[in-house]
């Protein structure tokens, strides 16, 4: 079956979101879901939102809303906002942990964002999120730029096609091909030398671990397991950090 995501614009009827000088957040993040939503059906990914009209929801419904749907993925579209106008500026992506695929796509999605011309806040661990604690998928909210911010919004305006862009891409580098059936691995070292590779990979084995060694592009990568159920991938990985590893989940 498809990768499939459920779509969150952020805010929306009464709640405004953050406003200045008259450009209301909510409409920014409904143009902005709708715009992503679009390159990842036509990527061939089964997308659905929690709104596509300019509707209130609370927080929770738009949780209850991505758990019925069964997605594989939930991504909150939102603008950041500052107390003064043009204090801040950046781009930055919210998750419960950063652990996981959802951590894999934050980076991915503020790294494409930043070469449009953002600055690279980063990736923010958010528990206390309703939409980030509350659905049973992995979660992430992107806050594309600074509603008040002069800067970000003459990218956000004048590269839109290219923010949308930026944002699906995140996504589908570390989801991959839609339709492809999909495997998560759990990476825990990325070596030029192979020695160093092979150290970590007979120290895993040791340990128990199903542990096997690649090589791609001139790099040696050791990794954990193949799941084709990301939660199974999400246990393993937390065995290794358990263990003292650094980890990150790929897929194959």
């Amino acid at each position: 079956m498809p990768f499939s995501v459920i779509i969150d614009a952020g805010h929306g009827g009464g709640d405004l979101g953050a406003v200045h000088d008259g450009r209301q957040e909510k409409d920014d993040n409904l143009r902005l879901a709708m715009a992503v939503g679009r390159l990842l059906e036509q990527a061939g990914y089964d997308v659905s939102y929690t709104r596509t009209t300019d509707i209130y929801q609370t927080p929770y419904e738009k949780a209850q809303a991505a758990n019925a749907s069964g997605a594989d993925l939930f991504v909150s579209i939102h603008r950041n906002s500052a107390e003064y106008p043009d204090q801040y500026t950046g781009v930055e992506t919210l998750v419960y942990d950063d652990s996981g695929l959802k951590a894999q796509m934050a980076r991915n999605i503020n790294s494409n964002l930043e070469k449009l011309g953002f600055r690279n806040i980063g990736v923010t661990e958010r528990p206390n999120l309703v939409v980030l604690n509350s659905t049973q998928m992995p979660a992430l909210l992107v806050e594309a730029g600074f509603i008040n911010s002069g800067k970000d919004n003459q990218i956000f305006d004048r590269q839109f096609d290219a923010v949308a862009r930026a944002i699906a891409d995140g996504i589908e580098a570390a989801a991959g091909p839609a339709g492809k059936e999909v495997y998560y691995r759990v990476q825990t070292g990325l070596f030029r030398n192979r020695d160093n590779a092979q150290r970590m990979l007979y120290r895993l084995l040791g340990q128990g671990f199903p542990a096997f060694l690649s090589y791609e592009n001139g790099l040696f990568r050791v990794q954990v397991g193949a799941f084709k159920n990301m939660e199974n991938a999400v246990r393993m990985e937390q065995r290794l950090r358990n263990q003292g590893y650094e980890t990150l989940i790929v897929t194959e």
